[in-house]
């Protein structure tokens, strides 16, 4: 995948719902190869497939010549996003979430190349900035910068405010700040430019573009990835016995394969773009081919193949 031409390219594939200031990006994507980043929060002890989308398009940049670092959310875990969640999150303890970080580090690992020289990929925990922090630093350094204001708009917090019978802790209230500040942490310590992620974290990454601007001067970019749909309405990535888990103990490879083989013609070739390396063209092929052939679609056995 040519670099400068990139965000072309995963936008013909359906994978960018939104992107600040593109041509500016697109102009330093021309320029060389730039670090970037996505976090993955210990929510669980395995990720699912709502984060794969999110790890091939680090692979994607990465084979693009880029240098990719995953972030795993020591921290952050601890606290929880509120983003489009209708409640509290539970907290989980330091000893569990400690556990849930070193298995999504192994997950993550399999997918990038920590060994290719300039552009390798880079793990990072973002407990390593915040588990010393005191209160004090955390409001004069980082709490100074935000605007409450603009804090309350954002529509992931509006959605909570709205319901009388939730509301939004000051812990999660806060998540925003810790995510911002991760932004500006990678920028100084990788010179990474470019956060991505799901469009549910629109909200988070603009705060940490504005945080890192004003903490280091520096001009960073966001580019969120849309959260799949399927074509009938329902929820992409569950099943009737749950979530589908990347990790084989809880989700099984045959369970995994099935889930693919199961995907309905309508979403089939989409996610064909979405999930897999092939072209564009290799997938136009596949689907006239599928459509002269009078037989059933072979795209499904594919898609599983590829994905499994």
């Amino acid at each position: 995948m040519a670099s400068s031409n990139l965000i072309k390219q995963l936008q013909e594939r359906g994978l960018v719902a939104q992107v600040t200031d593109e041509e500016a990006l697109a102009e330093r994507l021309a320029q060389g190869p730039i670090a970037l980043y996505c976090g993955f929060d210990p929510t669980a002890d395995s990720l699912h497939l709502g984060h794969l989308v999110p790890l091939l398009c680090l692979k994607r940049f990465q084979q693009a010549g880029h240098k990719p670092v995953a972030l795993v959310g020591g921290a952050t875990g601890l606290i929880g996003d509120p983003s489009f969640k209708a409640a509290e999150r539970k907290l989980n303890t330091e000893e569990t979430v400690q556990e849930w970080v070193d298995k999504i580090r192994k997950q993550v690992a399999p997918f990038l190349d920590f060994d290719c020289g300039e552009n390798s990929a880079i793990a990072a925990n973002n407990y390593d900035w915040f588990g010393n922090m005191n209160v004090l630093t955390f409001l004069r350094d980082i709490g100074k910068h935000f605007s409450v204001n603009q804090m309350i708009n954002k529509e992931a917090v509006k959605q909570r405010l709205n319901r009388e019978d939730q509301g939004i802790s000051f812990t999660e209230f806060s998540y925003n700040l810790l995510q911002g500040y991760d932004f500006a942490c990678l920028n100084k310590q990788y010179g990474v430019v470019l956060q991505i992620g799901g469009s549910d974290q629109w909200g988070n990454i603009t705060s940490g573009i504005d945080l890192t601007r004003r903490l280091h001067q520096n001009q960073v970019f966001g580019l969120t990835v849309p959260l799949i749909t399927k074509a009938d309405g329902t929820k992409f990535g569950k099943t009737e016995g749950g979530a589908v888990w990347l990790d084989p103990k809880k989700t099984s490879p045959y369970k995994f394969y099935q889930f693919w083989i199961n995907t309905a013609d309508a979403d089939v070739y989409r996610f064909l773009k979405f999930f897999t390396f092939m072209s564009i063209e290799e997938i136009n092929a596949l689907e006239e081919e599928d459509k002269n052939s009078g037989k059933a679609p072979r795209a499904q056995y594919v898609l599983a193949e590829q994905v499994t």
